[in-house]
């Protein structure tokens, strides 16, 4: 390890120190996979889930006095939720959450819908309640119509939100970290994603019965780093990852209506603005731990206008907003969420902490904000600049992360995935977010 590298890490474990951990990590994970709801099978038969880590990442001296900063910034209003039979933290559940998928990319609908009534999470912020207590894949949940969307172990399941019941669900297993996707009235999955090509299942967003199946051939190898690899365009088609190209795909009847050919490859992720006037593609490479952002114009056939470059260990799935990009870099106990304004990373910085003790933390998009959990905070920022608008504290059980992730709005209100990797308890929180989140 580098001396600056060393000195900033002594540094910020002074300044925000982690709490005690009672769990390990390979403990955490292990709860996290096992599963709370039908078709659980036994902890002594099931494996973890466990999705790559990511590695430490090689912070650069631009990013010290950044880090720094915002690591004595305390934040001061949060979310989710956390079942309580008795007093706080005194049940157990028997399952965790795997570890899961990107972000969401759904705003949220016009008109209010009625929401489940659930228990009340002492200590957390904006009125945070527990409404169910499924066992979701992390970063997997997200909203569209009347509907939440996540994936429960082997199934992909539709929530009804009044009533936080499961209404639908359909058997499959997602090959990379990446959130369903509703476009062309459907809900879009990836299924296999190998060398030659990456396989979507389209499935009725009501019913969740398998009506489509789309293969894109690959251009050469595809990444092994793959996360977010499928988005939706404002445009109505499907951008794809495919080795050394992006696809567009035409979610009607699958057909790969052009490729955006990558100087360098393979892509590991994309992301489109909501204007659909900039697409944004991300090449991690491993052996080097770097991100490549590259931005190309789609109002001129594809053409690309950006590169840049920066050292963040492995980095996760990109978000575009109409500011910028967001992401996520570090490692273990030490991943922070950055954004970078107009795509380029010589001028990203860090936002905010996100998660730690193995867990993860993308940013998502909903109701006009970006949205960023973890174990430390949970914050609401503005998508053109960056800025933290309103943010909280997430609690601790007993000296342990709980975790709060994954928000998405339906029907007006907004919807959380949680965690206590102390005693075992997660599932679906309503919030009730600050009004300078959605100004």
């Amino acid at each position: 390890m580098k001396t600056e590298e060393r000195q900033l890490t002594e540094m910020l474990h002074r300044i925000t120190p982690e709490p005690p951990r009672r769990v390990t990590v390979e403990d955490i994970a292990f709860r996290l996979a096992s599963q709370a709801g039908p078709g659980r099978q036994p902890r002594s038969r099931r494996r973890p889930h466990r999705e790559p880590r990511m590695r430490r990442p090689s912070w650069g001296p631009a990013w010290a006095p950044a880090l720094a900063a915002a690591s004595v910034f305390v934040l001061a209003g949060a979310s989710a939720g956390i079942a309580v039979l008795a007093s706080h933290h005194s049940s157990s559940s028997p399952g965790q959450a795997a570890r899961g998928t990107t972000s969401s990319l759904t705003a949220s609908p016009t008109g209010t819908s009625p929401a489940a009534k659930g228990t009340p999470i002492p200590d957390a912020p904006w009125q945070a309640q527990l409404i169910d207590h499924l066992s979701l894949r992390q970063d997997s949940l997200t909203g569209s119509g009347g509907s939440l969307y996540a994936f429960a172990g082997q199934d992909l399941v539709r929530i009804d939100p009044a009533t936080a019941a499961i209404a639908a669900s359909a058997p499959v297993i997602p090959a990379v970290l990446n959130a369903p996707v509703v476009l062309g009235g459907k809900v879009w999955v990836v299924v296999q994603y190998r060398a030659g090509y990456a396989l979507l299942y389209g499935y009725d967003p009501q019913t969740l019965d398998h009506v489509a199946s789309v293969t894109v051939p690959a251009v050469r190898q595809m990444s092994t780093e793959g996360q977010g690899v499928l988005a939706a365009g404002p445009d109505g088609d499907l951008y794809v990852a495919a080795g050394d190209s992006v696809a567009v795909v035409n979610p009607a009847n699958g057909a790969v209506i052009r490729r955006i050919q990558l100087p360098v490859g393979p892509a590991s992720s994309v992301a489109v603005s909501p204007d659909g006037s900039r697409l944004y593609v991300g090449i991690t490479a491993q052996s080097a731990q770097t991100l490549q952002l590259l931005t190309y114009d789609l109002t001129r056939g594809g053409t690309q206008v950006g590169s840049s470059r920066m050292s963040v260990g492995v980095g996760g799935s990109l978000v575009a907003t109409s500011g910028g990009v967001w992401g996520t870099l570090g490692s273990g106990m030490s991943e922070w969420v950055w954004f970078a304004p107009g795509g380029n990373l010589s001028s990203a910085s860090p936002v905010t902490r996100g998660a730690g003790g193995g867990l993860i933390s993308l940013p998502s998009v909903a109701d006009g904000a970006i949205w960023i959990g973890g174990t430390h905070t949970l914050a609401c920022a503005d998508p053109d600049t960056g800025k933290v608008r309103a943010s909280g504290t997430i609690p601790a059980d007993h000296g342990t992360a709980e975790y709060f992730g994954s928000v998405t709005y339906v029907g007006g209100h907004a919807y959380a995935y949680y965690v206590d990797t102390q005693s075992g308890v997660q599932g679906l929180a309503t919030l009730n977010p600050p009004a300078s989140c959605s100004s």
